[in-house]
C-alpha cells in the first residue's frame, strides 16, 4: 500500500496524533510496526470503551503490524491515576492474575493471536532495583508532572495525591523503552503518559515512538465516558440480547461516534447510515456489533426477540434464569437482582427500584419489597425495557 493512504487509514477517527512525521519515516523502511498497547487488569470485564482502541489494534494487524499486547500486572498494583479523583485500590496478586486471565480471553475475540505479542511488565519491574527506579525519577520534574489536568485538579482541591501515583506516568513510559515500541495506542486520556514515553526513549538515543490516541467512547448515559463504575456500559461478555438490548438504549445524539469508533466507519459510511431512521440505525448497529461478539445467527435472533417483545408487546422468549434455591421464604429485591450476575452493584439495583424500573409479572417492585419465594417460582421479572428474569 502506498505509505500516504496507509498513514491515513491508521490515522482515522483518531483523536491526536503526535510525531506523525517519525509515524511516516517508520512506514517508509517497509517492515512491520511494533504497535504497544497496555492494559490494567483492573476489573474483571472490557468493555465496549475498550473495543474503540482494540478495533484500532486489530486494524493495524490486518495492515500487517504486530500488536504488544501489555499487561500491566505490575502498574495496575500502582493504578493510573488518568482521570481519577482519587487514588485506585490495590488489588492482591492473585486478583490481578485472574483479571488478566479474563482480559485475554475477551481480548481474543477481537485481535488476530498469530500478529499479537503479550507481555506482562512485572517482567521487568519486579527485579529492577531501587537504584534504578531512583535514576528513572531523576528523568522527569514535578513540575511537568503536575502539568497533568487530573494531578492540578486534585491539588486545587485538596485532594491527596499518592507519590507513587507521580510514578506512574515514568513507568508507563519505560514500558515503551523496554518493548522498542514504534507507535503506542490508547484512549485519549492517556495522551500525557504516552508522550513520557518519548520522552524516555530520545532520553537514551532512541526512535520515539509515534502516540496515537483514541476518543473515548461516551457511555449509554450520553453524559459520561463508558465505565463500569458508572454503570454506563456494555461489556464484551453481555449475551446478545443484553448487547442488542443496551445499543438500542443510546441517544440519538451517539449514534455517530458509536458507528465512526465501533465499526469504523468513514465520511461516506456515516452519511449513508445516517440517511436512516434512528431506531433503524441503532438496529442495524446493534446487529452488527452483537455478530462480531455471538456470530451472525444470534444477532438475528436478538433483532427478532426485540421487535417481538416491543413491536408487537409480545412476552420474551429468552429469559435469564434467577434460581430461587436457597433463599428462603422470600428475598429481598435487590438481593433477587443481584444474584442474577446482570448488574455492577446493589446501589444500581436500587436506582432502578427507586425509578419504577422493576416489574414482577407486570407489578412493579417497589424498594424494600420482599418476593415470596413459593410463589414467585415462574413468574417474569422485568427490567427497564429490555431484561428480562425467569424466576424458578
Amino acid at each position: 500500500m502506498e505509505i500516504q493512504g496507509e498513514l491515513e487509514q491508521i490515522c482515522s477517527n483518531a483523536q491526536h496524533v503526535a510525531g506523525l512525521d517519525d509515524l511516516r519515516r517508520k512506514l517508509a523502511r517497509g517492515r512491520p510496526l511494533r504497535i504497544k498497547f497496555g492494559v490494567d487488569p483492573t476489573r474483571p470485564d472490557l468493555t465496549f470503551g475498550h473495543l474503540v482502541v482494540f478495533r484500532k489494534l486489530r486494524q493495524l494487524q490486518d495492515l500487517g503490524h504486530e500488536a504488544i499486547f501489555l499487561i500491566g500486572d505490575f502498574t495496575t498494583t500502582i493504578g493510573d491515576p488518568s482521570g481519577r479523583s482519587e487514588t485506585r485500590p490495590v488489588l492482591t496478586a492473585a486478583q490481578i492474575e485472574e483479571n488478566s486471565q479474563t482480559y485475554l480471553a475477551q481480548a481474543f475475540r477481537i485481535l488476530d493471536p498469530k500478529r499479537t505479542t503479550v507481555r506482562r511488565n512485572g517482567e521487568w519491574f519486579s527485579s529492577m532495583s531501587l537504584a534504578d527506579m531512583l535514576s528513572l525519577a531523576r528523568e522527569m520534574t514535578v513540575a511537568q508532572l503536575i502539568e497533568r489536568e487530573d494531578f492540578d485538579k486534585r491539588l486545587r482541591e485538596g485532594v491527596p495525591i499518592a507519590v507513587v501515583e507521580f510514578l506512574y506516568p515514568l513507568i508507563q513510559g519505560y514500558d515503551s523503552v523496554v518493548l522498542e515500541a514504534d507507535v503506542e495506542l490508547g484512549g485519549s486520556d492517556q495522551l500525557f503518559n504516552m508522550l513520557v514515553g518519548r520522552v524516555l526513549q530520545k532520553n537514551r538515543a532512541m526512535e520515539e515512538q509515534a502516540v496515537l490516541c483514541m476518543p473515548l467512547l461516551v457511555g449509554l448515559d450520553g453524559a459520561r465516558k463508558m465505565s463500569k463504575s458508572y454503570g454506563n456500559y456494555i461489556a464484551f461478555n453481555d449475551s446478545a440480547q443484553q448487547m442488542f438490548g443496551k445499543i438500542l438504549s443510546i441517544p440519538d445524539a451517539m449514534l455517530e461516534s458509536y458507528h465512526r469508533l465501533l465499526l469504523g466507519y468513514g465520511d461516506g459510511e456515516w452519511a449513508r447510515a445516517a440517511e436512516r431512521h434512528p431506531m433503524e440505525a441503532k438496529k442495524r448497529l446493534a446487529s452488527a456489533l452483537v455478530a462480531q461478539f455471538h456470530g451472525e445467527e444470534a444477532a438475528t435472533h436478538a433483532r427478532e426477540e426485540f421487535e417481538r417483545v416491543f413491536s408487537r408487546g409480545e412476552v420474551a422468549e429468552e429469559r435469564v434464569r434467577i434460581a430461587l434455591e436457597g433463599l428462603g421464604d422470600s428475598v429481598d429485591a435487590v438481593e433477587l437482582l443481584a444474584a442474577s450476575g446482570a448488574f455492577p452493584s446493589r446501589n444500581e439495583i436500587r436506582r432502578l427500584l427507586e425509578q419504577g424500573a422493576v416489574r414482577l409479572d407486570g407489578v412493579r417492585v417497589t424498594p424494600g419489597q420482599k418476593i415470596e419465594v413459593r410463589s414467585a417460582t415462574g413468574q417474569v421479572l422485568q427490567v427497564g425495557k429490555r431484561q428480562f428474569f425467569q424466576l424458578g
